[in-house]
């Protein structure tokens, strides 16, 4: 990866760019921008991003991180909800790393409302994720690109926390077992809060997907995820009372747990991915559980404008 001074973005440029465009960073669109080369380029790495791999970056901002991704030789398609920033980045990446503007295609439109990208599929998700959106943006990637095959992502410290969180812990929940289905995640590093403009109220975290198959099972993806939003709607409830709705009693729940080789007394928080699979499979199997429309995320993790809180 070159190293050249100048090819990224600093402080005084981020401020004076933004500036210049009538930017004013959004709570609404959770903007933070990074400002700070050795951060750009420590994401560049532990994405392990290689020379001439196709790269999806969500919400590139003025350009800190595309920049570094370009740097680094990767082709990148960029989508950007703001249209004065999507339009401006080729102008920056003209700029800064000359001659790859073939490398790079920025898609105007809102990342959870996109279906299907220009060029050849990407292989990786790279991105600072807007805090108010991660997770949901995530999930959607993961649903509907399947030809990604790792995720690096910059996301708030406990959503980080969340998604990297095993059967069990305190912080596992939804993020954490929907994220499970499509991979394998873990903590790939901590993000000081002085390397962005404005400076967040909230530590941030890399996070590290790697794609893996789902776990083997008859039930649907929607039909997996319908139970683990019960199950988690109210964590306290023993898995028999959480899913009786579902079931239609609590004294069918507790067969349907029991057939699926789950204690009914337990909690949603200790089952793993695949256990909430094989109690999906038994609730189809009863005819409790019937197809669901597509969703990548519960209604929780839904966007609230609410950038520094995490709603799942």
């Amino acid at each position: 990866m070159s190293e050249a001074r100048g090819a990224l973005l600093g402080p005084a440029e981020i401020r004076d760019l933004a500036g210049r465009l009538g930017v004013r960073p959004t709570k609404t669109l959770g903007q933070n921008f990074v400002h700070d080369g050795g951060t750009v380029r420590k994401i560049v790495r532990a994405a392990d991003v290689r020379s001439g791999e196709r790269v999806v970056e969500v919400g590139p901002g003025l350009g800190s991180l595309t920049l570094g991704l370009l740097e680094a030789g990767a082709s990148v398609v960029a989508v950007e909800i703001d249209p004065v920033l999507a339009k401006q980045l080729p102008t920056t990446v003209a700029a800064h790393v000359p001659d790859v503007g073939d490398r790079l295609e920025v898609v105007g439109a809102d990342a959870l409302e996109v279906t299907a990208l220009p060029g050849e599929p990407p292989t990786a998700l790279v991105a600072n994720l807007p805090y108010n959106v991660a997770v949901p943006v995530l999930l959607t990637f993961l649903e509907r690109f399947d030809s990604l095959e790792r995720v690096l992502v910059m996301v708030q410290a406990e959503v980080a926390d969340r998604l990297a969180a095993p059967p069990g812990s305190r912080t596992y929940g939804v993020p954490s077992v929907k994220a499970a289905w499509y991979a394998d995640a873990r903590r790939a590093g901590t993000i000081g809060r002085s390397v962005f403009w404005p400076v967040p109220n909230v530590d941030s975290a890399l996070v590290a997907l790697d794609r893996r198959e789902p776990p083997a099972t008859t039930a649907t993806r929607e039909q997996v995820f319908a139970v683990v939003d019960a199950a988690f709607a109210q964590r306290r409830k023993m898995l028999r009372s959480a899913l009786s709705g579902l079931a239609g009693s609590a004294s069918v729940a507790a067969e349907v747990l029991e057939a699926a080789d789950v204690d009914p007394q337990a909690r949603g928080e200790v089952l793993d991915v695949a256990a909430f699979a094989r109690v999906a499979e038994q609730l189809v199997l009863r005819g409790c559980l019937a197809e669901r429309p597509a969703r990548g995320a519960a209604p929780a993790e839904r966007r609230t404008g609410r950038p520094g809180t995490v709603d799942a």
